[in-house]
């Protein structure tokens, strides 16, 4: 509204300073559209670069979070915007049979974090708008179409110590390297759980089948989780 009584002020003004003669009415008239076109201008001018009549409004948005891999770890995946790594998109999922991931937006408003939790996985979303004070203020200035204006947008993606972020060269690079060394590997896991019985029944000769059992999972557990984390050290270290 305000911007049609800037420009109704400029209009009204011209006609009266041309077309009116009469001194006295031309001389009050002309003040008045002066006043309300400068008045107008100063307004219109200070709800653009001051956001006059508008408040800064918070919302905070927490969902679950997923592993966003194709194994089974859980994974937290990134794409690099850039040459330099400064600035990164994030693909999650929000729920486990989610069939298209989610991603971060990628703009000067937002930043992303990676915490570690104890708690569970989960992404707090806190999203900063320009909006209105009230409906006076936007019927004067709501035609300029900046009512919900974005000011800033911080993801906060909280993970366990578990998880694993990787970029998604990274992810394609360390799911090619397991299917590399799957034979080597569990050839090597064989052998480690084996030499984890010996060195256990060597202390406990009278271990029960049901205790090696037990081992033999934990020790191919241990294997496995060692021979992950020297994978993912490898790939980290390639460009």
């Amino acid at each position: 509204m305000i911007l049609v009584v800037l420009v109704f002020s400029a209009i009204a003004l011209f006609l009266t300073f041309v077309y009116m003669h009469q001194n006295a009415t031309r001389l009050i008239l002309t003040t008045i559209f002066g006043i309300a076109l400068v008045a107008s201008l100063v307004l219109v001018i200070e709800n653009d670069s001051q956001h006059l009549g508008m408040t800064k409004v918070t919302t905070t948005k927490t969902v679950p979070l997923k592993s966003a891999g194709s194994s089974q770890m859980d994974m937290l995946l990134y794409q690099s915007i850039g040459t330099a790594d400064k600035n990164r998109v994030y693909i999650y999922k929000t729920m486990t049979d989610q069939k298209k991931v989610s991603t971060t937006k990628a703009n000067v408003n937002t930043a992303n974090h990676v915490k570690t939790t104890t708690g569970s996985t989960k992404l707090v979303t806190k999203t900063t708008r320009w909006m209105y004070q009230s409906n006076a203020a936007k019927f004067w200035f709501g035609i300029a179409n900046n009512d919900n204006q974005l000011i800033k947008r911080t993801n906060t993606f909280y993970i366990q110590k578990t998880w694993v972020v990787l970029s998604t060269s990274q992810a394609k690079q360390l799911s090619k390297l397991a299917k590399q060394q799957s034979t080597t590997l569990k050839a090597q896991a064989k052998v480690y759980v084996q030499n984890a019985v010996k060195t256990a029944m060597v202390k406990n000769p009278a271990m029960t089948q049901a205790q090696m059992a037990t081992l033999e999972k934990q020790a191919a557990a241990q294997y496995q989780a060692k021979a992950m984390q020297n994978m993912i050290k490898t790939v980290k270290q390639s460009k």
